[in-house]
């Protein structure tokens, strides 16, 4: 073998790996730019992901906000309708106390009131001796009818009449505007027994407040169309 040919042999073993070079090269850079495509795909993935995540997360809160937000606002506006029923109810009421002011204008239903009332007070405490208090006003019709109210007493209870002693200290007297702040009595009695252990409240006040507090489911039924808790 010449020269020539050794020269030419070489050659083609030079092209050879140069060719197989180029095509592990190609190789090479074709899986690179696979896997980098792939991994590039799986970061935009995960970035997607993850955005759509924070975006659940934050949607979740403003809803939480938005609830919370509405219950509140719900809340406040049923206080508002409470208050308001309570302010009309109260107003009823003041109303119906003011009006007691003027059952002690009619004298002879007045003593016949009085009356009533102390028998229903010693046959609610039956005792032998009683201690009463009204208004220093009703001092004047309070005494004459003490002998018929112990005497009608006695035909319901079928025992002997209670001793009955008028405390000399009295109930508040009716409320004015100059007073309108004090304590008021707007009539009636009080019953005790004298050890002061039991008393009975009959003053028209008080009735009007058992009252009251008996009708005022009906009441807040007729005038809201329920009844409240």
């Amino acid at each position: 073998m010449n020269d020539a040919d050794v020269s030419k042999q070489i050659q083609q073993m030079v092209c050879f790996i140069r060719q197989e070079a180029e095509e592990k090269a190609n190789e090479i850079s074709v899986s690179a730019e696979e896997e980098f495509n792939i991994e590039k795909l799986q970061l935009v993935e995960a970035e997607k992901k993850k955005i759509r995540q924070e975006y659940e997360r934050k949607d979740k809160q403003v809803q939480v906000r938005k609830k919370i937000e509405y219950s509140m606002q719900l809340n406040a506006s049923r206080l508002k309708v409470l208050q308001a029923q309570d302010d009309l109810v109260n107003s009823m009421k003041e109303s119906a106390s003011k009006e007691l002011l003027n059952i002690g204008g009619d004298q002879q239903n007045y003593e016949q009131l009085l009356k009533d009332l102390i028998v229903q007070g010693l046959l609610r405490l039956k005792e032998p001796s009683v201690l009463l208090r009204c208004r220093e006003s009703d001092l004047q019709y309070v005494e004459p009818i003490l002998d018929t109210a112990k005497e009608e007493y006695d035909n319901k209870a079928n025992v002997h009449s209670p001793e009955i002693v008028v405390d000399q200290v009295y109930l508040p007297p009716a409320p004015t505007h100059h007073n309108a702040h004090d304590r008021f009595c707007s009539g009636g009695v009080v019953l005790a027994s004298r050890d002061g252990k039991i008393v009975f409240e009959n003053s028209l006040d008080a009735r009007l407040e058992v009252v009251f507090r008996k009708k005022l489911p009906e009441i807040r039924k007729s005038l809201f169309g329920q009844v409240a808790a």
